[in-house]
């Protein structure tokens, strides 16, 4: 975690309120993890209307992207980037599947130059989690060892991730390739994860 918090927000979902809970106390947080569906899907409105008015500040100063609005703001106010992490997709497509879809669909569609970024996960890579619709507007993705070749279809377009090996195995594939590109992810440990947020807390004290 290079960045400040004045130059990154995060919005973190965790509706299972075990795997993203723990980085509550980061000063970089722009809302304290979000582990209620009905506030998440609150949340996801108000990030598409963030991502309009940022269009509109862009359109006015004449600048393309987050990155030229940032750089003629000597001295002034900068947008900071918006990450939004959802931790499980699933329990947020059953709180509302189509306004998810559609709201998911056209952040990832437009949000980039607006400085909005979503990473989205799901431990069920269904047809009805991972949609037709969302995986078209997500064309860079990750999978994990997956319990059948389908599940792997489902997320890659292909069969591979059912032979993953675990514990970091993964197969990624970025936007445009032809095929995905096997890589070993890095084990980070709960003691690692409590250094980094202890860290970033004592930042936030000492200000």
């Amino acid at each position: 975690m290079h960045n400040i918090p004045n130059e990154v927000r995060l919005i973190m979902v965790d509706p299972k309120r075990v795997e993203l809970t723990p980085f509550n106390s980061i000063p970089h947080l722009a809302t304290p993890v979000i582990v209620d569906t009905n506030k998440a899907l609150g949340t996801l409105r108000g990030l598409n209307q963030e991502m309009d008015k940022r269009y509109q500040k862009l359109a006015a100063s004449g600048a393309r992207n987050i990155a030229g609005y940032n750089r003629d703001k000597q001295g002034e106010e900068k947008l900071p980037y918006l990450v939004l992490i959802i931790d499980e997709l699933a329990d947020l497509m059953m709180a509302g599947f189509d306004e998810v879809e559609h709201i998911l669909c056209r952040l990832a569609q437009l949000a980039r130059a607006t400085g909005i970024h979503l990473v989205v996960a799901t431990q069920r890579p269904s047809v009805d989690v991972v949609t037709g619709l969302i995986k078209a507007n997500f064309p860079t993705r990750i999978s994990f060892a997956v319990t059948s070749q389908v599940d792997s279809r489902t997320i890659l377009d292909g069969a591979g991730a059912e032979k993953l090996l675990g514990k970091g195995d993964m197969l990624y594939m970025p936007t445009e390739a032809a095929k995905p590109k096997r890589l070993q992810g890095c084990f980070v440990s709960d003691a690692e994860i409590e250094r980094l947020v202890y860290f970033w807390g004592s930042q936030r004290r000492e200000e």
